[in-house]
């Protein structure tokens, strides 16, 4: 049988006796007080190398279960062992032997270095944490045994500058780039507001390293969509954000319920952590927000309860308007856990809407049971009735109805009217469903579009072949839009374009192969039930904004030229109460300057005043 170590037989092997003069060497070194002289730096970049490559080899990417302790096992079983070998401080069977001058120096160098390298084990284990502390965050809570360890190892050594500067770095260069959609980006944010306070429970550290992601998702313009989506819209699965909303056990006002959590549990009170650069964090309004819950973190990204809740107005808008058959008690749901969090006040439009639809149901169900209504139509109506003053701002496309179908629609109007008494409908054209039945030929079919295609394929019945402006002109659609319209049709093989500008109606169903070379590669072609009703925000953001015109220039007019400081103090004061328009100094410049550019205003010398 070979020796392991020399791999000579056992006859031949002379590791023994190796081993025994290395001993009697080292011994010398050690009366000498030498050994750790000529070989301790060596020595000591073999031991962290060994223990470098251990921590790699057993604990890179295992985040389930805690480490620490075998490490530390390992460490005394195997380094200090050997380490003993090396200083020939082997156990004497003679208790008295442990007391002699030779083993108490070596007992003194062993004890040295294993204090030493202890904390070497705490330090490397913790770096090697940190650097995948990305992965640990997607993998939170099951990560959380390896978010342990690391709070022990920041217990003995301070490394908060270290996870500060990887995190930030990880982060920046995982998920702030354009190649990430913004959704994925805000379950980043949300996953490391857990992960990190799990970490550091002063928030120091989560307020430094989740700033820059802040930055980035207040310059995507579908932040706040996608922070509303991720709140009320559950369908592929409950979301962090939505298990969140559900709790619904946040204080509506957070600062006054922080404040009273510090002051009542001042005994625990902790100072920040030294060393950090908390200039600007030392108010005691940031400070709260620290232990703000995770809802309120995401709405600081833009600071403003409004805008979020706004933003629910419209996405419950477009679902309102797009859903045939409504089933409220999701909404309904969705709009109490916000109600709890954000207050009624905000959400009281909200709650007008969803009445519309209620009362929508009733009214129709009225229209229709009126028999000199039903008698005289020639096709069924529903209809939805909304407040306009509670619901969001449309956008300003419009389709001019054929006589026939806008006589039905007077028809439903009649009857309304005398079921209210002294109020009447104004018809939104473009929105809602029509559900049509073609006949070409021997085809048959039907589809469920929206009014603006039934219009189109309505006008095509009396005439083959329209011209895109003829078409325009009877419609009432600009032509650029007309033609994004027409590519619909375009896309089912029912209207080609003969020539450009020129549409014909397909009579005879195409082969598919011939269908696949139609003319239609440089349409853009939209999915209508994507699109949104509402108008956009910058739009509706125009339109509150206009409501201040009037004023603005009662003030030019009285004082002839003033600062954007001074006219936004004024409006602030005289002309926003009760309109419920919030607007900042920058939303008010951004408006004005819209002003300079269409000549109605004069900025010069940091001054605006009226054109002459």
């Amino acid at each position: 049988m070979p020796c392991k170590g020399c791999n000579q037989e056992l006859e031949k092997c002379q590791c023994q006796s190796l081993l025994q003069t290395i001993n009697e060497v080292n011994q010398k070194l050690v009366d000498l007080e030498l050994l750790d002289r000529l070989a301790g730096q060596s020595m000591t970049f073999l031991v962290q190398q060994r223990i470098k490559e251990h921590i790699k080899n057993t604990c890179h990417g295992i985040f389930d279960r805690s480490h620490l302790k075998n490490l530390l096992t390992w460490l005394d079983d195997v380094v200090i062992c050997w380490l003993m070998q090396v200083f020939h401080n082997k156990v004497s069977s003679d208790p008295d032997a442990m007391h002699t001058d030779d083993n108490s120096k070596s007992s003194d160098v062993i004890q040295s270095l294993k204090v030493k390298l202890t904390f070497y084990v705490y330090e490397n284990y913790a770096l090697s944490v940190i650097d995948q502390f990305f992965s640990i965050i997607i993998d939170f809570p099951d990560s959380i045994p390896a978010i342990e360890d690391l709070k022990i190892c920041m217990e003995k050594i301070n490394l908060r500058r270290q996870i500060i500067n990887t995190l930030k770095t990880s982060l920046e260069a995982r998920i702030l780039h354009p190649g990430v959609n913004t959704m994925d980006i805000l379950t980043g944010y949300v996953a490391a507001i857990k992960a990190i306070r799990y970490l550091d429970s002063s928030g120091v550290i989560l307020e430094t390293v989740t700033a820059p992601i802040k930055e980035y998702l207040r310059k995507r313009s579908d932040t706040v969509r996608c922070v509303v989506t991720s709140l009320t819209e559950t369908e592929s699965g409950p979301t962090d954000l939505s298990e969140e909303l559900a709790k619904g056990d946040a204080v509506k006002d957070g600062a006054t319920g922080n404040v009273h959590d510090e002051l009542s549990n001042w005994e625990n009170w902790q100072p920040d952590p030294f060393g950090l650069d908390n200039t600007t964090v030392q108010t005691r309004a940031v400070k709260t927000s620290r232990s703000a819950d995770i809802i309120s973190m995401v709405v600081d990204i833009y600071g403003s309860k409004e805008l979020f809740m706004s933003e629910y107005r419209n996405l419950l808008a477009d679902r309102l308007l797009t859903q045939l058959e409504f089933n409220p008690e999701k909404e309904i749901r969705n709009l109490e856990l916000l109600k709890l969090r954000f207050g009624e006040s905000l959400l009281h439009n909200c709650e007008v809407m969803l009445k519309d639809i209620a009362d929508s149901k009733r009214i129709n169900s009225h229209i229709h049971s009126d028999t000199k209504y039903v008698e005289n139509k020639q096709f069924d109506i529903s209809s939805l009735i909304i407040s306009a003053q509670f619901w969001p701002s449309f956008n300003k496309e419009s389709v001019e109805l054929p006589e026939e179908i806008a006589n039905e629609f007077r028809k439903y109007t009649k009857s309304y009217e005398e079921y209210k008494g002294n109020r009447t409908l104004n018809w939104r054209t473009v929105t809602g469903k029509v559900s049509i039945s073609i006949e070409l030929g021997e085809r048959v079919l039907d589809m469920t579009v929206a009014p603006t295609q039934a219009v189109i394929i309505y006008h095509f019945q009396n005439k083959n072949e329209w011209s895109l402006d003829d078409l325009s002109t009877l419609v009432k659609i600009p032509p650029s839009v007309l033609r994004r319209r027409m590519a619909f049709w375009q896309s089912h093989g029912i209207i080609i374009e003969s020539q450009p500008g020129i549409y014909k109606l397909i009579e005879d169903e195409l082969p598919k192969s011939q269908l696949e070379k139609l003319p239609i590669n440089e349409i853009i072609t939209e999915d209508e039930d994507n699109e949104s009703a509402m108008a956009s925000a910058s739009d509706q953001r125009e339109e509150e904004l206009q409501v201040f015109w009037s004023y603005i220039v009662g003030m030019l007019t009285n004082l002839d030229s003033l600062p954007i400081e001074r006219i936004h103090q004024m409006l602030k004061l005289f002309a926003s109460n009760g309109l419920g328009v919030e607007f900042t100094q920058d939303d008010l410049k951004d408006f004005l300057q819209r002003k300079v550019r269409d000549h109605k205003l004069i900025y010069s010398g940091g001054v605006y005043q009226l054109a002459k």
